[in-house]
Parts: structure tokens; sequence; C-alpha cells
């Protein structure tokens, strides 16, 4: 794998995105960390990423603030829309439409401006909720549009978009991400988190979340809105 020094990681403050800038950071990079306060139910996620930049010494942690609420159509930005705590068919009402598009254009415009070559996001197609943009031929298609439509993709450079969780079970990302040090205490996946980043425990990110800490046979340090 090559590593041309900078490196620009989605850090969503939750427990893949953590893993995915550990091993960032293990395989050389000069880390900067991008952050996004989308218009999310809750500020609690924000506040663990800033925990896990400085927990894992990045570069630089940017964030960038934004409002996908404005177009709604999220259990995550509309809080009309109810946060489910049981499974449903199809794709799920915690899809934030074209989120990933948008938070790896961003990613990619802030790497074009550092002269960094590559992209870390922490998506999963093992262990998730259906989300189609966290499939492997999305971040192959999202590789291919930045190499087309960047000056320096224009110019020659080749821009690499790295998704070192898609094919790993949440049992493997936890595993992988204590080996490495991951303070995944501090981090939040909760969708229905409160204030001080407490989990709720019944929503579908609570759920693969502790499924994966006990598969893996790793005590689960979330914190719960009930302790």
């Amino acid at each position: 794998m090559r590593v041309d020094g900078k490196a620009v990681i989605l850090l969503s403050g939750g427990l893949d995105s953590a893993t995915c800038l550990a091993l960032a950071r293990e395989q050389g990079y000069d880390c900067h960390a991008l952050s996004l306060d989308y218009g999310q139910r809750h500020s609690a996620e924000l506040a663990a990423a800033r925990r896990v930049a400085q927990a894992l010494g990045v570069r630089e942690h940017k964030v960038i603030r934004l409002d996908l609420g404005g177009i709604g159509g999220s259990a995550l930005t509309d809080p009309a829309i109810a946060v489910p705590e049981t499974p449903a068919e199809g794709i799920p009402v915690t899809y934030v439409p074209a989120r990933n598009t948008i938070f790896l254009a961003l990613a990619l415009g802030w790497a074009e401006v550092l002269g960094a070559w590559d992209l870390f996001v922490g998506v999963n197609a093992v262990d998730y909720s259906g989300y189609p943009d966290c499939r492997p031929e999305y971040i192959a298609q999202f590789e291919r549009l930045a190499n087309l439509a960047t000056k320096a993709g224009v110019e020659g450079g080749r821009f690499q978009v790295h998704a070192p969780l898609i094919h790993m079970s949440k049992a493997d990302i936890i595993r992988a991400g204590s080996h490495l040090g991951v303070p995944y205490a501090d981090t939040v996946s909760c969708y229905r988190a409160d204030a001080q980043g407490r989990a709720c425990g019944r929503c579908d990110s609570c759920r693969l979340r502790a499924a994966g800490f006990e598969a893996a046979g790793i005590p689960d340090p979330t914190r719960h809105s009930g302790d």
C-alpha cells in the first residue's frame, strides 16, 4: 500500500471511524481528521470525535458545519421522523440522503488543498444497515470521480479512497481497534445519544455495537442513559 505522507480521514466520533483513523495512523500516514456538523440529532458524536482525534494524535482536526437538516429525509436530521427500535425491510429511515457522497467530496477538497492523495472512510458492508453508500462498488466509483473531477487528478495525480473496514465484521473491527489502542469508551455510536454521549441501547446502531463487543469477547465500555 502506498504511503505518500498526508491522508484525510473522515471521523464521525463513532466506533468504525475511530478504528479507521487508527489503521491509517498505523500504516504511517500523517493523519488529518475531518468531522461534519451536519445537523445530526446530537452533538455528542462531535465531542467524541474531538476526544478520539486528540487521543490518536492527528496532525489536524477540522470540523465543517453544514445543514443536511435543510433537505431532511432522515431520522438522523429530522426530529419529526422517529429513530426505529426494530429492524425494518429495505433501507432504514436512518439513511441520510447522499451523506457519504457529500462527506467524501469535502474530504477530497481538503485533500487537494493539503496535497494529500489518500482518503480514508470507515464504511462497512458486512455489519451495517443496508446503506447504499457503504458498498464496495460505491467506493470504487467515488475514487473514479475523484480522479476525473479535480485539478490534481487531471494533472496526473492519483487519489485513492481507502475503506479498510469494508469487509470486516463488527467483532473483527473491535479486535483490530483494541489492538491499536482505540479509546472505544470515548466513541459514540448511538443514533439517540443524550447530551453526555450516553447510548439508548435500543437503536440499530446500539444493537450492532453491543453484538460486536460480545462476539469479540471484549468488555463493552459503552455508557448507557440508564447507567
